[in-house]
């Protein structure tokens, strides 16, 4: 698999094109900032009552609705939710639609599941950074990146693929490594990992630790430091090298109690669970599923958000956070995009 890097793009693709950007959220505000910083003409489009428009516009941002962004634009990025990209292309993009114009996205859903269907005169690509938009910038200026992936649907104009990779370039992607892949490799792989693993995996994971030490009688500050303010120092270590680097790390009890009970807890049944769970996606069961919850008004995600709020593990740990002087330093920059 070939990885590019910086020798591998060319910002001359970009230069002279007029780009939108959709959205002005975590990806939103870096892919614009770090692309203006490149020395490209980019603009934000954003519904005309957003709270965002004056955040762009304090940014130094040019601040467009979304259809007079995607009339002045030949790249236009759709950086919106997934669950709205749809009616907002629907309603205020595809009527602006120019032979050779290119939509780009940061995530295949829309178009794997064919909620996007775009004219075949169009260029389709995809530019998906592996971390949150927040580090996306804020590696952009320390000088640095994170790894893309880059994915090509439509190429009517036979330049997609310089164009996708001009843009990983112009947000930085370049200097940490960019994979070309496909939507559906992509859409799919993306969605297994938050669901298994990232998001909803670990997770339960860390919950169900927390109440088990706390049922059988352990304090619950004791709990939480043990169960889920350690975690970030395990995962730093897997990011730093590896599974190895982490085995390499911690004391040798530890090292033994992990490899030998870790079976225990991830059994043939819960890769049974993995693999429907991917199945769902592949099928497109789950996109189908999370489209209507979110047209019926979210009641299962907001039942779930709420109970999920009122855990123990969260007033625990929020109350723990309140020492920590240091993360509201952090969290209060990222905030506003810094």
């Amino acid at each position: 698999m070939k990885v590019y890097y910086d020798s591998d793009a060319s910002l001359d693709y970009l230069l002279g094109k007029n780009i939108a950007v959709l959205g002005f959220g975590s990806q939103g505000h870096a892919h614009a900032l770090n692309l203006k910083e490149s020395g490209c003409n980019v603009c934000v489009g954003l519904r005309r009552e957003s709270k965002r428009w004056a955040l762009a516009e304090a940014a130094g941002l040019t601040v467009k609705t979304v259809p007079e962004a995607s009339e002045w634009a030949d790249v236009i990025m759709i950086l919106l939710p997934d669950q709205d990209q749809k009616a907002v292309y629907d309603k205020d993009i595809v009527s602006h639609l120019k032979a050779g114009d290119t939509l780009a996205f940061a995530h295949g859903f829309n178009i794997h599941y064919k909620q996007i269907v775009p004219p075949t005169n169009v260029n389709v690509m995809m530019i998906a950074p592996k971390s949150p938009g927040h580090l996306v910038r804020r590696t952009y200026l320390e000088g640095a990146g994170v790894p893309c992936l880059i994915a090509i649907h439509q190429d009517a104009d036979g330049k997609t693929k310089e164009l996708a990779l001009a843009w990983a370039k112009g947000i930085g992607g370049t200097k940490a490594g960019v994979i070309e892949t496909n939507f559906k490799n992509e859409t799919e792989t993306d969605l297994f990992g938050e669901q298994a693993i990232l998001c909803g995996g670990s997770a339960e994971l860390i919950k169900a630790g927390f109440e088990t030490l706390v049922n059988a009688g352990y304090p619950p500050e004791l709990a939480y430091f043990e169960c889920m303010h350690e975690m970030k120092l395990i995962v730093d270590l897997y990011y730093e090298g590896g599974i190895s680097r982490m085995y390499y790390s911690v004391s040798d009890t530890a090292l033994y109690g992990g490899m030998t009970r870790g079976t225990r807890l991830i059994t043939d049944e819960t890769r049974k669970e993995m693999k429907k769970i991917l199945e769902e996606i592949q099928n497109g069961q789950f996109a189908n599923e999370w489209l209507t919850e979110y047209k019926n008004g979210q009641p299962l995600m907001n039942k779930l958000r709420k109970e999920n709020s009122e855990h123990l593990i969260e007033k625990v740990g929020a109350n723990l956070r309140g020492m920590m002087s240091w993360l509201f330093k952090k969290n209060a920059k990222e905030e506003v995009g810094v």
